[in-house]
């Protein structure tokens, strides 16, 4: 059963019907809960996991987006444009994740040829044991 709220486009809600006669998006019961997930976006991290906070508070948007194409509050035209910025913003969420990643690999790297006793004069010489 699709939802019976109608959107300010004027047309019919088509999500499913979810909570009664209505999705989530539009039954009563969940306004309060959806204006303090609203609220909330952007306020995570801090806890030095920002990549994972920023990602969740992309995801946050992008659900926004999709539900303001679905309810008419927001422009079909606009919403692509937002969703290409969206894309550029993920991919520079991956890339620092990556870099991240790799620092944290040099770094234990570095840190295990200190432990054998690998020198910069000798790395061509290991002292692993083989």
């Amino acid at each position: 059963m699709r939802c019976a709220a109608i959107t300010r486009a004027g047309a019919r809600c088509k999500l499913d019907a979810t909570h009664g006669g209505y999705c989530y998006q539009h039954a009563p019961e969940t306004q309060a809960e959806r204006q303090r997930n609203a609220s909330r976006g952007g306020q995570a991290g801090g806890n030095g996991r920002a990549g994972v906070s920023e990602l969740a508070s992309i995801k946050r948007d992008i659900r926004r987006t999709v539900d303001g194409v679905l309810d008419g509050s927001v422009e079909r035209g606009i919403a692509a444009v937002g969703f290409q910025g969206f894309n550029v913003l993920l991919k520079a969420v991956e890339t620092e994740r990556r870099v991240k990643e790799t620092d944290e690999l040099l770094e234990r790297l570095e840190r295990l040829e200190t432990e054998q006793g690998t020198t910069a004069q000798n790395r061509g010489r290991t002292a692993w044991p083989g």
